[in-house]
């Protein structure tokens, strides 16, 4: 068996640690990174059901793009829901990593796995470049590319919806006839980084969870937005469970790698 810090080492040769956003709680969330593992279960989001999942399918860790401990406990009461999912993943020995923004940040994770859907080229970070720890490599947050082809604000609101399977988006533009070519893309909650696409020239901005009074401030820069939404990132499942595979291959572990099949988008469109 293999343990669990020997793929998490693995894992931050890809996504370093240190290029986490400052305070972001990244990394070991629940459990034991010297344990073995024999069965992870790789997910967006850590949820009761993806918990329940993960022991139903004997998963002993659970490899997280959202931390499942964003606040720290300072009382725990089983009848929070939230502390009753840490008692379970505790009581199920299961260890729980997440990776966050260190996979957002990350060169080849997962900015240009969002920017990979919408086939965009020639593309470069949103935010300012920042170095990798111990080398001249460098990463930034978001991606900026060109289309293939142009197309108009309300065509372009419609390629969004169609690429990353929705069932809505919501198009912020003060002109719906308005030409696309140049789109930067910031996967989660960016709407405040509006301002970087604009400053990178870019027509269009696609992100998640844009706020009302943002989305005036949008309309009236001139620039045109696509909100699709946070759970767009659950791209990071099959791209994770394709890295891990190839890393089980190359490092000979015996460790099986499965998907979450559990859909943790909490909203619903009627």
């Amino acid at each position: 068996m293999t343990k669990i810090k020997e793929i998490i080492t693995k894992f931050e040769g890809f996504a370093p640690s240190q290029i986490a956003e400052n305070g972001d709680p990244i990394g070991l969330q629940l459990g034991n990174m010297d344990e073995q593992t024999k069965r992870i279960l790789v997910t967006l989001d850590v949820r009761p059901e993806t918990v329940q999942e993960a022991i139903e399918k004997n998963c002993d860790f659970i490899f997280a793009h959202h931390p499942a401990m964003f606040v720290p406990v300072k009382k725990f009461d089983l009848n929070n829901p939230q502390n009753k999912m840490y008692a379970e993943i505790l009581k199920n020995n299961i260890t729980v990593y997440g990776a966050h923004t260190n996979l957002d940040n990350a060169n080849g994770g997962m900015n240009d796995w969002l920017a990979d859907k919408l086939q965009l080229i020639n593309t470069e970070p949103l935010l300012p470049k920042q170095q990798y720890p111990n080398s001249k490599e460098t990463y930034g947050m978001g991606r900026v590319g060109i289309l293939k082809e142009e197309m108009s604000a309300l065509e372009f609101a419609k390629y969004c919806k169609k690429v990353f399977n929705l069932k809505g988006a919501r198009l912020i533009t003060a002109a719906s006839d308005k030409n696309i070519k140049k789109v930067a893309i910031l996967g989660g909650s960016g709407g405040r980084f509006y301002t970087d696409a604009l400053r990178k020239g870019a027509d269009a901005y696609v992100t998640g969870d844009i706020s009302y009074h943002t989305g005036h401030d949008i309309v009236a820069s001139g620039l045109t937005a696509v909100d699709v939404g946070h759970h767009v990132e659950e791209i990071c499942i099959s791209k994770l469970a394709d890295l891990f595979e190839k890393w089980v291959s190359e490092e000979q572990w015996d460790v099986q790698i499965l998907k979450s099949e559990v859909n943790t988008d909490p909203y619903q469109y009627i």
